[in-house]
């Protein structure tokens, strides 16, 4: 049922490539562990070893305190249409921040130098391990749209409205951990 594999391989690509949803997970070494649903819009393939997802601004910032304590970071992948199948990437987490080199170098290759409306960061994820499992017990959905609601929210805030919010609910994380925004 579960296989193993050193790096994504073309199949998984492929898969990847027909998904309109996945799941982050990651944890610090005490606290709660966090598990937040992302737009495969959002998320770039780099290579074999590396994605890359850009990261709107939300209620908290879990995933970035998460990371910068631990650097543990997995991203799951579930076939709600076709065949069953359950795709996971385990590897080391990375945040780059708004404005910063390695962000706007990124946001250029990779993403046609477009920010969403609300972007804050592009989340990296280094891989070391992926597996499949049989996803036998996941439901079967339809695809109905995408939601505009989070990007209607922050076109509606603007960018100083935006800055004022992450300083307010993202500076750290549910269990105190700092999120490292802003710099520090």
């Amino acid at each position: 049922m579960a296989a193993h594999f050193p790096r994504m391989e073309p199949a998984h690509l492929a898969f990847i490539s027909r998904q309109k949803i996945f799941f982050n997970a990651s944890a610090a070494d005490s606290g709660r562990v966090n598990v937040s649903p992302r737009d495969v819009a959002s998320l770039r393939v780099l290579n074999d070893h590396t994605v890359a997802y850009l990261d709107l601004t939300g209620s908290g910032n879990e995933t970035s305190a998460h990371v910068r304590s631990t650097g543990r970071l997995t991203l799951m992948f579930c076939a709600l249409e076709g065949p069953p199948l359950i795709l996971r990437l385990y590897g080391k987490g990375r945040i780059l921040r708004r404005g910063s080199a390695e962000y706007t170098a990124l946001l250029a290759e990779h993403f046609d130098d477009e920010e969403r409306a609300g972007a804050r960061q592009i989340v990296v994820l280094d891989i070391n391990a992926v597996q499949t499992s049989c996803g036998y017990n996941v439901p079967q959905f339809d695809y109905v749209k995408e939601r505009d609601t989070l990007i209607r929210w922050a076109e509606k805030k603007g960018d100083e409205g935006l800055e004022q919010y992450r300083r307010e609910k993202n500076v750290r994380s549910i269990d105190g951990f700092p999120t490292g925004w802003p710099e520090e």
